[in-house]
């Protein structure tokens, strides 16, 4: 090809020789070869390819991302999982593997995995099913005909209409003697099936539908259908005046346990050689059904959604820097645990665990395809 091109070049250059003999026609002759394509550099010859930036390694990932983590006085834990192999487990400011955190609202997406379990042993007939049913002595007959139309969709996206039992009226809410009553007496704000408003009352509705359904308790039923395939024992965690255990907060598991929850949601629902979940239940997650007025992000069936460098990610997110990030692109899955504790510095933690994350998956991503392991 090169033999070719500079041939061509050389007859091109007899010609505009013969044809250049007059001076009006040496700088038609130049427009012409400065108008001619070509690929070849000065001298005949092939450019040379510009050099790929070297591919970060996982060492270097992991050095750069435990430095951070380090910096970080609320951080607890960082657990980083790449293409189903284990590359950073990491513990700061005295906590250990066997530290059960607190998880706040990632709660939320567990008992979201719950409904869907639920559904697909007939427990629940769908998400389109009207939540009335289930609770006769609040929305009977005579009751709201709004609030009647609520259906177990609208809990699982935030989106049921009702005022939000969080925010200044969660005090009020958990100082009442009947959780479920308080949370459904609420005002409609708006009609149920539009507008997303943030509410742990509607996680603790859902709490107490999967309570009936399955004739025992929303931790019994986790415990059966959820942990135990999982590997691990559930920690009980609080309930309500009534019993119910408490609704899209306060459960406790350690960062391993929140490791393999994320690990399930990025295997489409399966683990140790079972289908847990529904491999359509995992995907309907992670369809964006709602907006948060406030912050502005996604919400799917328990599921935040975003993007970082670019990828999109789904991550159960709870109070003060509890997080579990899935990004199924890089078949990862990302885990941190912090203080729960208010404080200032509270709100700059959490954008400075988003950035951690980030960096990861930026690196991640640069090394897309590199197989080095640990």
């Amino acid at each position: 090809m090169v033999a070719r091109s500079v041939s061509r070049y050389r007859l091109l250059g007899k010609f505009v020789t013969e044809f250049t003999r007059r001076p009006f026609a040496r700088w038609a002759a130049l427009a012409v070869l400065l108008l001619v394509p070509s690929r070849l550099g000065p001298y005949g010859e092939l450019p040379k390819p510009k050099p790929e930036p070297p591919k970060i390694t996982v060492e270097q990932i992991v050095q750069e991302a435990v430095e951070t983590a380090e910096s970080l006085p609320r951080l607890q834990s960082l657990l980083i999982t790449w293409k189903d192999e284990p590359v950073v487990e990491r513990y700061f400011n005295g906590a250990r593997a066997s530290t059960a955190a607190n998880v706040k609202s990632v709660s939320k997406s567990v008992i979201s995995a719950l409904v869907g379990i639920a559904i697909a042993r007939d427990l629940i007939p769908d998400v389109d099913v009207p939540i009335a049913p289930y609770f006769p002595n609040v929305l009977g007959p005579d009751s709201d005909p709004q609030k009647r139309t609520i259906k177990v969709e609208d809990l699982l996206t935030m989106r049921s209409g009702l005022e939000s039992t969080s925010g200044r009226n969660f005090g009020a809410w958990v100082a009442s003697r009947s959780w479920v009553r308080n949370a459904l007496t609420r005002p409609m704000i708006r009609l149920p099936g539009t507008k997303m408003e943030y509410s742990t009352g509607n996680s603790h509705l859902l709490s107490a539908i999967l309570t009936k359904v399955s004739k025992s308790s929303t931790w019994a039923f986790a415990q059966e259908t959820l942990a135990t395939p999982l590997g691990f024992d559930l920690a009980k965690w609080p309930r309500d005046p009534e019993g119910i255990y408490r609704g899209g907060n306060d459960m406790e598991l350690t960062p391993r346990e929140m490791m393999l929850f994320g690990k399930l949601y990025l295997n489409r629902g399966r683990a140790n050689g079972r289908q847990i979940i529904p491999a359509s239940w995992v995907d309907r997650s992670f369809v964006p059904k709602g907006r948060s007025r406030y912050s502005g992000r996604l919400y799917g069936y328990g599921w935040w959604i975003r993007r970082l460098a670019g990828r999109a990610v789904f991550y159960a997110w709870g109070y003060g820097g509890q997080f579990i990030f899935v990004v199924p692109d890089l078949e990862a899955v990302i885990v941190t645990t912090s203080s729960t504790q208010p404080g200032r510095g509270r709100r700059a933690h959490r954008a400075a665990v988003y950035d951690l994350v980030e960096g990861v998956v930026t690196k991640l991503s640069t090394n897309l395809g590199n197989s080095a392991r640990l």
